[in-house]
């Protein structure tokens, strides 16, 4: 474990962060956290969660000069959204400020300050534009990352999407060889290097039972191909298998990790056996970026039934890189 601060931005202004926030920090957490978020909001959330330790704010200015932070109390950076409120201004305060709260974020990981960063849940509606289908993507492509995958952890099972956010209707186009062995080589190598495990990795087909009496079939054509290239590097990979059967029990203790087609095909069965028991990691930047594996939940907005479990993972998984 290094003592490298935890860079945190919140998300949406109207979430259910704050909640599963307070609820996290009062656990036995190593690593100091800098905080990004409205000065303002924070102390109104603080007050209703009855959160009382001393804060150390850092003023934006600090950020071009020699960075200081606490160690020992939750560091604040303030983004401020005064100027935004005046009726003169025309902009989406809610995508200005999480533009501005990615953008301190990534100046002080740019900085060499940390290799740890945790943003909170956002509405993709609200926030990104065709260019960019989910944050992950948007994140990449501002440190220029062409190459990532998206690993959703569970210390017994976790699962990876080739394709992240995209549409259903163009994924086939999208399931080629390369790109298949170059997922698996992310998977082993995250296992490998980075918790020292060699991991068993099982491959989905795309369609049902990895077959199809359509003359393109992607399962002979790209899948199974790439699965036996890579079982020549020794890697412990297995497919195409039938994405109806792998989360059975059996298949669960056998594998590590599942690399599926698409997003819901691994994501759902995912969520319905460990719920919030696990956190979204973005292999392939060159620091370690978790999201908690939930949404905004507007809903739950108030109710003080939130699970803070992910961000609790979130925070043991960094406090030992």
């Amino acid at each position: 474990m290094n003592s490298k601060p935890i860079i945190i931005t919140t998300g949406d202004l109207k979430s259910v962060f704050f909640e599963i926030f307070f609820k996290s920090i009062k656990k036995n957490i190593k690593s100091p956290i800098i905080l990004i978020c409205n000065k303002k909001d924070f102390l109104k959330q603080a007050k209703k969660y009855s959160f009382k330790k001393k804060i150390f704010l850092i003023s934006s200015e600090d950020l071009n000069k020699n960075f200081h932070y606490s160690k020992k109390n939750l560091n604040i950076i303030n983004v401020d959204l005064d100027s935004c409120l005046n009726k003169k201004y025309k902009i989406n305060i809610e995508k200005f400020y999480i533009q501005q709260s990615f953008n301190i974020a990534f100046k002080l990981i740019k900085k060499g300050l940390t290799n740890k960063f945790i943003n909170g849940p956002i509405n993709k509606k609200k926030f990104l534009n065709n260019k960019n289908l989910g944050i992950t993507e948007y994140i990449s492509k501002k440190f220029k990352i062409k190459n990532y995958a998206m690993l959703i952890f569970n210390k017994n099972l976790s699962v990876s999407p080739l394709t992240t956010h995209t549409p259903i209707r163009i994924v086939s186009s999208k399931i080629k060889r390369e790109i298949i062995k170059k997922q698996i080589q992310y998977i082993n190598d995250f296992y490998t290097k980075i918790l020292r495990i060699k991991p068993r990795i099982a491959v989905t087909g795309l369609n049902p039972h990895c077959e199809t009496i359509l003359n393109i079939d992607e399962d002979k054509k790209e899948v199974l191909p790439a699965i036996l290239d890579m079982k020549k590097k020794k890697i412990l990979v297995d497919g195409p298998v039938s994405a109806d059967t792998i989360f059975l029990q059996d298949n669960r203790k056998r594998y590590n990790v599942v690399i599926g087609m698409y997003h819901d095909q691994v994501l759902g069965p995912f969520k319905s056996l460990f719920e919030y028991d696990a956190i979204n990691i973005t292999i392939g930047l060159p620091f370690f970026r978790i999201s908690p594996d939930h949404g905004p939940n507007v809903k739950m907005i108030g109710k003080n039934k939130s699970s803070p479990q992910s961000l609790l993972n979130a925070f043991t998984f960094l406090d030992k890189i």
